[in-house]
C-alpha cells in the first residue's frame, strides 16, 4: 500500500501512514477542527492550529454539472490518527453534505460514469477496495473484492470494466533465495534504483490491471503489464493522472518509463502507451522524443490525445510543453511551441476545438484556454493564488484554489468569463479567529538588471514604525517556483505569525517566468541566483521596518544547499542560518542520491570526469569547500529516509561547524524523509525553528 500513500502524500500534501502511539489505554482522537478558547484568545497562528485544519483535496464534477464531491482529510496530533471523509456540495452552493463518517480513510472519490452513486477507495478492511454509494451517502457497499487491495482506479466510460493499480513482486529476495535463514536482514543490489525518494526496494512493481464489472462488482482482473519489471503510473509519485481510458472505453493510454536499473537512473525518458483491451497489445506514440512524457489525455471524440511532453533528456524541469497527437494520421503538434510559458493538467473542450489548462504565470496558478487551431491562449483567471487542479462540465469548472493565507479551497469558475465564487469554506472556523498576514508583490532589480518578483510577506499586526527581524525564504526543487502556495510544513504564515517579516526571493531557476529564466540554473548553482537572493535582502534591508542586524536565511533541499552555500559567502549580513534536507558537500551527494540523471544534468556531469569544465566548476562550487568561512550560528535538520539527499549531508555539515566551534544544532528525524510530515514530529520542528531564530534575531 505504500503506493497509495505516496500517491495521496504528494497530490494533497498531507501523510497518510500515522498510528497512534501505545498508550495502555485507548484515546479518543478530536477531528473537529475546533480551536480551543485560549487559541482563540492568541488570535495568532500556531504548530498546533496547523495541524487542526481540513485538508481538502478533489473536487470532480458530477456529469450533469451540478454537484462537486471531494474528500477532507484531519488529523488529531495527540493521538496520531487521521481520517477522511467525502462530502457533496451543489455547485450553486450551499452546506456540504458529509457522506461518509469518521471511522476511515475514505478517499479519491468519482463519480460513475452515468452520475447516479460516487465511487470511492477506503481501508474499511484490512485494504484499500473500491467502494459505491449513492449522493447522499446512503447504500455504501463494496466495488471491487481484490486480493490486496488496490491502489487507485478507474470506471471506463461505458462503465463496462475498471483498470485499477496493484503492486506486483517481480524479483527475489535473499530471504527467498535462502529460505533456511528466514531471520536473517539482509538486501543483495547488483543494478541501480534499489532505492528511491523514501524507501528501499521492495522486489515489487505497480502494475494496471483491467477487469469486466459484472453484477456491480469487480474481481481481480488481468496484469496488462504481466512480468515486466516496471512501474505505472512512475514512482516514485504514483499519479493516477498518468493513465486515463478512451472515451468508448476500449483502449487505456498510460505512461510508462520502460527502463530498468542503471539505464533508469540517469533517464527521463517516459513514453505513452496506448493498450487495446480487445487485441491486448500495446503501441508507444512518443517514441520520438527521449525526455519525459506522461499526463495522457483523449478528446471527447476519442480521436486525439493530449500529453505533457519534456523535449531535453534528463532535464525534470524542462518546458512543459503541450502535444496534440491525430490518432488517425500519427502526426504530432506540439501547441504552446511559440508561448513561452509551460501548460499542464489538460481538459478538453465539448466539441475538441480547445484545451483548458493550468499555467503558471509571475509565480501565480493560472486557469488557461487555448484554441488549438489558431494558437489563440487566453487567462481565464488572475489574481495572487495558485490553481492546483480543476475539473470542467459545459461551462462551469470547479477548481482547488490556494494562497499564502488559505489553505486549498473549491472555488466555481465561468469558462467565459472566469468569474470567481467561493464554494467550500472547510477552514472557517479558524479563519474567524486568526489573523492572517498580508502578502505583497515587490519587483526588485538583479546584478544583471533584471526584474525579480520577490513576495514580502507582512506580520499579521504589522506596525511600520516598529523594526522587524527579517528571513530570507531560500526555495528548493531547485525549479519549483514561490507562487502563493500554502504549505503545512513552510508555512510563511507561520513564520510571520512570530513576528518575522519574511522576503521570499523569485530568483533565477523559477518557473512561470520564460523558459529562460527557470532554465539559467542548470549548472550555475552557486552563480547568478544566489547573487538574486542577496539582491532581494539588501533592498528590502534598507526598509525602516526591517533591522538589518537581525536577518536570518531558511531553506530546504536546494534551498538548503543555498543556506549552505551563503553561510560561507554572506559577508556578514546573516546572524542565523538554517537549513533543512540541503546539499553540502556535492560529490558525496552526486555518488548517493537515487535519480542520477538529476546530478548529471543540474551540476554538468559526475565528478570524476576532469576534462568537463562545466561539471568541474559546479563542485568546486560546493558549499562544503567554503566551509572554512563559517561564522554565523546554523541550524541543521533531517530526515533518516531521506534518499534524495540523504542525512549524512546534514551529518557532514553539522560535524563541520561543531569542529569548527560555530554555534550549531542538529535536529535529526530518524523516520522522516525529504519532509517532516507526522503531526507531533512537525509540531516539534516548527517550535524548534523558532526557539532558533528567537535566541539570535530577537
Amino acid at each position: 500500500m505504500k503506493k497509495l500513500i505516496y500517491l495521496i502524500v504528494f497530490t494533497t500534501l498531507i501523510f497518510f501512514g500515522c498510528t497512534a502511539p501505545e498508550t495502555g489505554t485507548e484515546v479518543l482522537s478530536d477531528f473537529s477542527g475546533k480551536l480551543s478558547d485560549s487559541e482563540i484568545a492568541g488570535g495568532k497562528l500556531t504548530p498546533e492550529i496547523l495541524w487542526k485544519f481540513g485538508r481538502l483535496s478533489g473536487g470532480e464534477l458530477s456529469p450533469d454539472g451540478k454537484n462537486v464531491v471531494y474528500s477532507v482529510s484531519r488529523y488529531d496530533a495527540k493521538t496520531l490518527k487521521r481520517t477522511s471523509n467525502i462530502f457533496i456540495v451543489p455547485v450553486e452552493g450551499g452546506e456540504p453534505l458529509k457522506l461518509t463518517e469518521d471511522r476511515f480513510s475514505d478517499v479519491a472519490p468519482t463519480w460513475t460514469p452515468n452520475g447516479n452513486q460516487i465511487a470511492f477507495m477506503s481501508d474499511r478492511y484490512d485494504d484499500y477496495q473500491v467502494w459505491v454509494m449513492n449522493i447522499d451517502g446512503s447504500e455504501r457497499q463494496p466495488y471491487s473484492d481484490i486480493e490486496g487491495g488496490v491502489n487507485f482506479f478507474k470506471i471506463s466510460p461505458d462503465g463496462k470494466n475498471m483498470l485499477y493499480g496493484k503492486d506486483v513482486k517481480l524479483e527475489q529476495t535473499l530471504l527467498d533465495k535462502y529460505p533456511d535463514m528466514p531471520k536473517a536482514n539482509v538486501m543483495k543490489m547488483d543494478d541501480l534504483m534499489y532505492r528511491h525518494w523514501n524507501d528501499w526496494t521492495d522486489y515489487k512493481f505497480s502494475h494496471i490491471f483491467i477487469s469486466p464489472v459484472k453484477d456491480g462488482k469487480v474481481k481481480d482482473g488481468q496484469d496488462i503489464m504481466e512480468g515486466e519489471k516496471w512501474d505505472a503510473p512512475l514512482a516514485p509519485y504514483f499519479d493516477d493522472g498518468e493513465i486515463n481510458w478512451s472515451p468508448d472505453g476500449k483502449t487505456i493510454a498510460y505512461t510508462c518509463k520502460k527502463l530498468y536499473g542503471r539505464e533508469y537512473a540517469v533517464s527521463t525518458n517516459s513514453d505513452i502507451y496506448l493498450y487495446n483491451i480487445e487485441t491486448k497489445e500495446s503501441k508507444n506514440i512518443s517514441e520520438d522524443n527521449l525526455g519525459y512524457d506522461k499526463y495522457p489525455v483523449y478528446s471527447p471524440d476519442g480521436n486525439k490525445i493530449a500529453w505533457m511532453s519534456m523535449k531535453t533528456p534528463g532535464y525534470e524541469s524542462d518546458k512543459e510543453r503541450l502535444v496534440v497527437i491525430d490518432l488517425k494520421t500519427g502526426e504530432k503538434e506540439i501547441i504552446n511551441n511559440l508561448w513561452d510559458q509551460n501548460a499542464h493538467s489538460y481538459n478538453w473542450s465539448d466539441d475538441g476545438k480547445a484545451i483548458y489548462f493550468i499555467s503558471g504565470i509571475h509565480a501565480t496558478y493560472q486557469l488557461y484556454k487555448v484554441d488549438i487551431e489558431t494558437k489563440t491562449f487566453s487567462q481565464l483567471t488572475k489574481g495572487h493564488h495558485n490553481y492546483s487542479s480543476f475539473s470542467r462540465v459545459g461551462d462551469v469548472i470547479v477548481g482547488s484554489k490556494m494562497k499564502h493565507s488559505m489553505a486549498t479551497e473549491l472555488f466555481v469558475v465561468d469558462a467565459n468569463t472566469g468569474a470567481e465564487k467561493q464554494l467550500t469554506f472547510t477552514n472557517k472556523n479558524i479563519y474567524d479567529h486568526i489573523k492572517m498576514g498580508k502578502s505583497v508583490e515587490r519587483w526588485v532589480k538583479t546584478t544583471d538588471g533584471k526584474d525579480m518578483l520577490v513576495w514580502v510577506i507582512y506580520p499579521p499586526n504589522f506596525d511600520e514604525t516598529k523594526k522587524y527581524p527579517a528571513l530570507l525564504y531560500c526555495q528548493g526543487g531547485p525549479q519549483s517556483a514561490v507562487s502563493h502556495f500554502f504549505s503545512y510544513r513552510w508555512n510563511f504564515q507561520m513564520m510571520v505569525a512570530n513576528d518575522y517579516i519574511v522576503v521570499a526571493p523569485n530568483r533565477r531557476g523559477l518557473p512561470s517566468f520564460g523558459e529562460e529564466w527557470n532554465a539559467q540554473i542548470s549548472t550555475d548553482y552557486y552563480g547568478q541566483n544566489i547573487k538574486d537572493y542577496l539582491s532581494a535582502i539588501d533592498e528590502l534591508k534598507t526598509e525602516s521596518y526591517i533591522d538589518e542586524n537581525r536577518l536570518g536565511c531558511v531553506g530546504a533541499s536546494y534551498g538548503g544547499y543555498s543556506t549552505f552555500f551563503l553561510a560561507g559567502n554572506h559577508e556578514k549580513r546573516f546572524k542565523a542560518f538554517l537549513s533543512h534536507c540541503g546539499m553540502y558537500n556535492l560529490e558525496s551527494f552526486a555518488a548517493a542520491t537515487e535519480e542520477t540523471f538529476f546530478p548529471n544534468h543540474d551540476l554538468g556531469g559526475m565528478y570524476w570526469d576532469k576534462n568537463n569544465e562545466v561539471a568541474q566548476k559546479a563542485y568546486a562550487n560546493s558549499p562544503h569547500k567554503f566551509v572554512q568561512n563559517w561564522d554565523t550560528p546554523i541550524m541543521i535538520v533531517t530526515g533518516g529516509k531521506d534518499f534524495r539527499i540523504p542525512y549524512t549531508e546534514s551529518l557532514q555539515a553539522f560535524n563541520a561547524a561543531q569542529l569548527r566551534g560555530i554555534p550549531s544544532r542538529l535536529l535529526y528525524f530518524p523516520e522522516e524523509t525529504h519532509f517532516v510530515t507526522q503531526p507531533q514530529n512537525a509540531i516539534i520542528w516548527q517550535r524548534e525553528f523558532f526557539e532558533w531564530f528567537d535566541t539570535y534575531l530577537k
